[in-house]
């Protein structure tokens, strides 16, 4: 019933099947395929695939930018973190320099106030031994008086004006 025959064209065979070449036969194979291809719904298949994908892209995407978003404010925040840091660091710096030269001078007028009060101690020990040794001085010099004046009253006084003193002092308590 086929009918196979083989046309000799030019020195070339080329094969047919019910009078049709390979060209139309590709080309009923092809459509056929399409044919069963949008029967089954494979259009509708690859478009809702297609649109899936893009839709998970687009999601995606949108993700990236959102965390593209965050990652900007994070690095905001942490860049005002590093200025309120580095801002602090120098207040830090600015007050411990301040005490340290509070400290610094506190120390100064601490030190001077000590080198005047021992030097007045000092000062006062020396008056205290000058008055001291003036006293011992005075003390010695009155002994040395009297041990003096007794021995010059005994040797140039006698009895009677020994008597004659006693009258006077006793004298001088009843008037008195």
């Amino acid at each position: 019933m086929a009918d196979f025959t083989l046309i000799l064209a030019e020195g070339v065979v080329e094969p047919t099947a019910f009078g049709l070449d390979a060209t139309v036969w590709v080309s009923i194979a092809m459509l056929v395929f399409l044919g069963i291809l949008v029967w089954k719904g494979v259009p509708g298949a690859i478009a809702a695939m297609l649109d899936k994908r893009i839709a998970e892209i687009s999601k995606q995407l949108g993700e990236a930018e959102q965390l593209r978003l965050d990652a900007e404010s994070l690095k905001a925040e942490y860049e005002a973190k590093l200025a309120d840091a580095a801002k602090e660091a120098d207040e830090m710096r600015a007050r411990a320099d301040a005490e340290a030269q509070a400290l610094v001078a506190k120390a100064k007028a601490d030190a001077t106030a000590l080198i005047a009060r021992r030097k007045q101690m000092a000062e006062d020990r020396i008056a205290a031994a000058e008055a001291n040794a003036l006293a011992e001085v005075r003390a010695a010099a009155v002994k040395a008086a009297t041990e003096a004046a007794a021995k010059l009253i005994a040797d140039r006084h006698d009895v009677a004006a020994d008597k004659a003193l006693v009258d006077q002092a006793i004298a001088s308590i009843a008037k008195g």
